[in-house]
């Protein structure tokens, strides 16, 4: 069994910061890459950040500059700054784990709700 623990996040005001954490943990061989989604009402869920084994990263376009993921054995961080109203949404951890029967797959976190409102 594998779990993917989610914190951080809430509301702040335009410009402000959040920071959001992700702890992997349960029968985990090794992680292939960890990173964070989000899904606006509305829309469709989009990838924010991604960060693999070997610390490469990638943005999507709308949050290069302002924020930047990082990790830590199995933990994933993403630093959210100068935030905008279109940054509200449901962020959710992803990763793509190997487990320790050897099997690989893809993991999500419950989900955090952050908004961003004056």
């Amino acid at each position: 069994q594998v779990q993917l623990v989610e914190s951080g996040g809430g509301l702040v005001q335009p410009g402000g910061s959040l920071r959001l954490s992700c702890a992997a943990s349960g029968s985990i061989f090794s992680i292939n890459y960890m990173g964070w989604y989000r899904q606006a009402p509305g829309k469709q869920r989009e990838l924010v950040a991604r960060i693999t084994s070997g610390r490469d990263t990638n943005y999507a376009d709308s949050v290069k500059g302002r924020f930047t993921i990082s990790r830590d054995k199995n933990t994933v961080l993403l630093q959210m700054n100068s935030l905008k109203h279109e940054d509200t949404a449901v962020y959710y951890c992803n990763a793509n784990i190997i487990t320790a029967s050897i099997k690989t797959d893809d993991y999500w976190g419950q989900g955090t709700q952050d908004t961003v409102a004056s």
